[in-house]
């Protein structure tokens, strides 16, 4: 592998719950002291990229916002680019400030769901279904089947979003991680090609085997929500194993 650059995941190989996945930190400050490009891409929807930083930076860590790509900052530019100023949006209250503050009014423009946990009610799905019907728009910010959360694995927002395309008969255009524009819009922001960058994840449906459909080199590790029997169901081969984020220098060792 002629690896130059890497897209880094956030939870599950950065860190648990906010709490850094041991070496992390010193791995990126590798990274840093390598020269080498490097960005996170989450699937967090829970919070804006600020929020995501802050949390991670009170436990030791030091991330800039700017360098975290989430499908909240990619949903916020497909509406301006599709002339939607107002939607239905199933998501946490602090994802919904950062489309207010982007200028994005609740409104039944088009319906977007992310991992909107507790909030997830009968109700609200069959507001959002009938607006689907309707013809509203269906904007998945992202759809991972589950996340390892404090107490353990947790469901995302993708068992929702099949709920709602399997009710409506419509797909979502799905945003974050496995969409292929997740992955190479993360690269053009670094002035890399994509055959020339790696992606570190702990899922790997979503990571490993989104990133490989993109052209990119995908990396499991055994962190998060990684599992042997997950791998081998998924019929998915990584293009390598490491432990943990910190053993990252193992891919330029390898070249």
């Amino acid at each position: 592998m002629q690896i130059e650059a890497l897209i880094i995941d956030i939870d599950g190989v950065v860190a648990i719950g906010g709490d850094p996945i041991p070496g992390a930190a010193e791995a990126i400050g590798w990274l840093e002291e390598a020269g080498v490009p490097y960005r996170f891409l989450s699937n967090s929807t829970q919070r804006s990229r600020e929020g995501i930083a802050e949390r991670l930076n009170r436990n030791g860590l030091s991330i800039h916002p700017e360098l975290i790509s989430t499908p909240i900052v990619a949903a916020i530019r497909l509406l301006k680019e599709k002339g939607i100023s107002s939607a239905r949006m199933l998501v946490t209250d602090a994802a919904k400030e950062a489309f207010h503050t982007a200028g994005i009014s609740d409104g039944d423009g088009a319906v977007i769901i992310g991992d909107a946990g507790e909030a997830f009610t009968f109700q609200k799905l069959n507001e959002a279904f009938r607006l689907i019907t309707d013809g509203a728009p269906l904007i998945a910010l992202e759809r991972d089947r589950y996340w390892m959360a404090e107490d353990g694995l947790t469901l995302s927002a993708g068992p929702f979003v099949a709920a709602l395309e399997y009710a409506a008969g419509r797909e979502a255009e799905v945003l974050g991680k496995p969409s292929p524009d997740a992955f190479l819009s993360a690269c053009s922001i670094m002035g890399v090609s994509p055959d020339a960058t790696a992606m570190i994840g702990d899922d790997i449906r979503s990571d490993v085997g989104g990133a490989q459909a993109a052209g990119l080199t995908g990396v499991l590790v055994r962190t998060g929500k990684y599992s042997a029997a997950a791998v081998q169901e998924s019929g998915i081969t990584p293009d390598l194993i490491l432990g943990s984020i910190a053993d990252i220098p193992e891919i330029f060792r390898r070249r």
